[in-house]
């Protein structure tokens, strides 16, 4: 194969060939899956029929669920798919697609964690002025950069990788298209595409680290100021809460991404993959929201309704 337009199709390596781990992975990931549907969607349909949370944070805290339940369906299917019926062939063109939707949905979440920390930063920072800041056009304004920018970025990176030419091998070592594996089996120079990828993801990721950052700089300097000391326990909880995610999915991207090819293992890059496209989706709903009391009140809210509505049709 000379170049790109020779491929039809790629091998995934996926996650083992060991033929008695297959059906237990596959439960475990089907079952992974299923949470992340149910949490992410039944979180956004929460947000959206309770008029109570439409409020600028559970606006981005919908938008973040709708985040994580597109990059984990970007990926996770076709994960198991494989490990069901063994298929692990997947097209040129379908890899590309797969790609483009992983990387737009997840830099887009890595703008709405910033946007969600400077929403923090307006509530306990600034709360007399909280509603002339975070303005619903504001919140709109936000959320749409996020998704522009994180798709702008997708397809600099689709572009960047899919014009390689590829003639080594079509084995991709991973459970999906990702950047390092396709690097790996180009048959031309990748440097340039590299520092592409080094320096669009480092930019990124900096930019909206730096202003989570900010934010919670502000904040803990506000908390520390505070009178009540349950307050402050209660406020230090939910940024611990949201740093902590902050720090798992942002080490991540790093590890995977800011670091030159010839370094990467593919063994812990895909763990790190694992727990990136699948856990995080998972376990966000219960970080950002279910902790939460007016979810909580909202959800009981439903589940009442729900069977209120059972109970008179029958």
């Amino acid at each position: 194969m000379e170049n790109s337009t020779e491929v039809t199709e790629f091998l995934l390596a996926g996650l083992t060939d060991d033929p008695g781990l297959r059906l237990p992975l596959f439960m475990i990931f089907f079952l992974v899956y299923l949470s992340t549907l149910l949490g992410n969607l039944g979180m956004t349909g929460l947000i959206l029929l309770d008029s109570h949370l439409h409020t600028p944070m559970y606006f981005f805290l919908s938008n973040l669920s709708l985040v994580d339940f597109g990059y984990s369906s970007a990926v996770t299917p076709k994960v198991m798919t494989g490990l069901l019926s063994e298929d692990k062939m997947i097209s040129y063109n379908a890899c590309a697609l797969q790609f483009f939707f992983f990387v737009g949905f997840i830099t887009a979440e890595s703008f709405l964690l910033a946007s969600m920390a400077y929403d923090r930063y307006a509530a306990v920072c600034k709360p007399l002025h909280y509603t002339t800041i975070m303005t619903t056009s504001k919140c709109v304004c936000l959320n749409t950069a996020c998704y522009v920018c994180g798709f702008l970025n997708s397809a600099i990176h689709t572009g960047n990788i899919f014009s390689l030419s590829f003639c080594r091998s079509n084995l991709v070592d991973h459970f999906f298209c990702d950047a390092p594996p396709l690097l790996a089996l180009s048959c031309t120079d990748s440097y340039v595409s590299e520092m592409v990828i080094f320096l669009v993801v480092g930019f990124n990721a900096l930019f909206a680290i730096l202003i989570i950052l900010v934010s919670y700089l502000f904040i803990f300097i506000t908390i520390l100021r505070m009178q009540s000391s349950e307050g402050r326990q209660k406020a230090f909880s939910t940024c611990a809460s949201h740093l902590t995610a902050v720090s798992i999915f942002y080490g991540t991207v790093i590890f995977m991404y800011l670091q030159p090819s010839s370094s990467h293992s593919m063994g812990s890059d895909k763990m790190a993959s694992v727990f990136y496209t699948m856990v995080i989706p998972m376990l966000n709903p219960l970080v950002y929201s279910l902790r939460n009391k007016e979810v909580k009140s909202a959800f009981k809210k439903a589940v009442w309704k729900a069977k209120s509505s059972v109970g008179f049709l029958f």
